[in-house]
């Protein structure tokens, strides 16, 4: 079994690898972000950021705990997402969250990496068969699931 340092560890080098999946989609594939699609990025980093923390600093069940709430909000917005995609009427393209959001100082700062330049119904490219935004809500899924049974198994 493996030692909670080691799925904090393992989770958050799922969650880089995935943000860095998105920049290859931006910058490669030109798929360019939306408001929830950034969302997205700063929760998977977020959940990166508690599970480093919480195995250096000797916590591994307060960084799983406050992963498993990055990871239910990321369920919540990818959830969101996938509404906007199958209700074409519905939209979230240039609103205010996309000002706000490319208006915070990471934005300005990492532009390349969290500004919001696409419209979320645009979001229709499929990536093995699967939205973009259905394959952030299963790894949302499995991320919350294994940060979830880490706090529900005994200490090692």
């Amino acid at each position: 079994m493996p030692s909670s340092r080691t799925v904090l560890y393992a989770t958050a080098a799922v969650c880089i690898a995935l943000v860095g999946a998105a920049l290859y989609l931006q910058h490669v594939q030109y798929m360019q972000p939306c408001p929830l699609c950034v969302i997205q990025r700063y929760l998977f980093l977020a959940i990166a950021l508690c599970c480093l923390l919480g195995a250096w600093g000797g916590q591994p069940k307060a960084g799983a705990a406050l992963g498993v709430l990055g990871g239910l909000g990321g369920l919540g917005v990818a959830g969101k997402h996938l509404y906007v995609l199958t209700h074409p009427g519905f939209s979230c393209g240039i609103d205010p969250m996309e000002t706000m959001l490319n208006k915070i100082p990471t934005a300005t700062a990492l532009p390349w990496l969290f500004q919001a330049n696409g419209m979320c119904e645009d979001a229709t490219d499929k990536l093995f068969g699967l939205y973009v935004p259905a394959w952030s809500a299963i790894w949302f899924f499995i991320i919350t699931a294994s940060l979830a049974w880490l706090l529900a198994r005994r200490s090692r």
